[in-house]
């Protein structure tokens, strides 16, 4: 079960997790996290700064954690996939 204070960033556009963000920030969170995996990271990224320099000036990047992660897939063996943690505080 993901935590309330976990946006997870996929293939939607980048404004729609920005909104999720901000809208964390506006109900009362202190601290966000903004996970992505694979190709979506550069994405996560972007609604990192997008929401520290336009919507919330105030929030500051406290930590980000990189990794590996394998999958198995139907096809066969195991990927390796990069992850993102991105954590933001108000």
């Amino acid at each position: 079960m993901p935590e309330d204070n976990t946006v997870f960033v996929g293939k939607k556009p980048t404004m729609n997790y920005v909104l999720a963000v901000v809208t964390q920030f506006n109900s009362g969170s202190k601290e966000i996290v903004i996970k992505a995996r694979g190709r979506a990271i550069s994405r996560a990224v972007d609604v990192a700064e997008i929401v520290r320099h336009r919507f919330v000036s105030e929030a500051k990047v406290t930590d980000i954690k990189i990794n590996t992660e394998s999958l198995s897939t139907e096809e066969g063996p195991e990927v390796n996939v990069s992850s993102i943690e991105i954590y933001m505080t108000k």
